[in-house]
Order: C-alpha cells, then structure tokens, then sequence
C-alpha cells in the first residue's frame, strides 16, 4: 500500500508544481526527496514520512499564495486524506511542512523529529551548490530582483516578519540565506553534504565579485 501512495503522492506533486517557476517546480521536489532518501537510510528513519514530507514540502509555498504559510499544510492534509493514510503519519508530515521553510528557523531541535531534520536538510541542501546558485538567479528573475547592488547592503538579522517582506537582491540572498545554512544542518550526512556545496558558494562569489570589479 505505501509504494501506491508514494506513487499517487508523485502524481499529485508533478500536476501541482506544474505551475510554478523553475526553483520550485517538480524537479527542485524529486531533488528533495532524491535526497532525503539517501539520508534516511543512513538516520535509521521512517522512510514512509520522510518520502510524503519530501514530495508534498512545496505542494503549495506560501511565495506563491500571498504569504498564506497555511496552505500547504492544508492541502497535504486534504490530499492524504484521500489516500487513507492514518491520521498519526499525517499529523507528523503536515507539521514538517508547516515548520520547514528557512524562515521558521528557531525550532527547537527536540521538536523536530529525525523525519523533520532529514526532509529539512535535503531541502537546505538544494538551496546551496550548483543548484542553489541557479535557483538563487531563477527566483531574483521571476521577482524582478537586480542581480547586485554595492549600494543596497545585506540584511543578516532579520526577523521572520522582516525576511518574509524583505526585498534585496539575487547576491545579498547569497549573504541572508544560502551562506548560512551549512551551519543549519540537523543531521550527520547534511552537514557532510552543505560543506562541499558550501565551498562551491564561496568560490562563485570570490569569482562574481572579481569579475564585477573587473579583475
């Protein structure tokens, strides 16, 4: 029964994400859950959570509906209702999704359960590297964001409320969030992986600003 549900969950995620733009699509999701696979074999953990959580994380980010950072949740709820699956394992993906994203960073690591760090890890970890430099200038595109701007500065100590109104561009992001995030690891394989993509951020960004300086 869970290889269908996975399946279904597969299907459902694809026609959802359809919609939105490159960053966030089904691909950045299979990528996700690529990952998050991987680490869950070596944490020990419950596949099954791990593998909904991956899929349905961005069924429905709230960038994408006016900040509502409900709606996700609702509608993974609705969805595995449909697929009967019990209420304990939709209570445990529903709060992975609601609390995942960077912006709710402050949960304390007691409250995430090894799903929650997992899923949460593989989605960080597609935030930083080759793939993250690329979704980085996707989205700055998709808002209109400028590339770079010496005289707009980074904000490095916003609040939630503040990074989720907060306007910047594509190389500050670099500074408030991707650079950051190796040092949010949850989980042994995470933090491995962030350091390798961690590096590759920093070398693009020596070479960037060589270049913008026109070294």
């Amino acid at each position: 029964m869970n290889n269908d549900v996975i399946q279904s969950t597969i299907d459902f995620a694809k026609c959802e994400l359809a919609k939105y733009e490159s960053g966030h699509d089904w691909y950045h999701t299979y990528r996700v859950w690529s990952v998050a696979k991987k680490i869950a074999e070596q944490e020990k953990a419950d596949l099954f959570v791990v593998e909904l959580a991956a899929l349905l994380h961005d069924i429905a980010d709230a960038k994408f509906h006016d900040g509502n950072e409900e709606i996700g949740s609702i509608v993974a709820s609705k969805f595995l209702k449909l697929q009967n699956v019990s209420f304990e394992i939709i209570e445990k993906v529903v709060y992975i999704i609601r609390n995942i994203s960077f912006k709710s960073e402050g949960i304390e690591k007691s409250k995430k359960t090894i799903e929650f760090q997992i899923v949460q890890d593989a989605d960080r970890l597609d935030a930083i590297g080759a793939i993250g430099i690329a979704r980085a200038f996707a989205f700055g595109g998709f808002k209109n964001h400028k590339i770079f701007d010496p005289e707009i500065p980074p904000a490095l100590n916003m609040t939630k409320a503040e990074y989720k109104n907060h306007k910047s561009t594509s190389i500050n992001h670099f500074y408030e969030k991707l650079l950051k995030l190796k040092n949010l690891m949850n989980t042994e394989a995470g933090r491995a992986l962030a350091l390798k993509r961690h590096k590759f951020l920093e070398k693009y960004l020596e070479q960037f600003f060589e270049e913008w300086n026109g070294l």
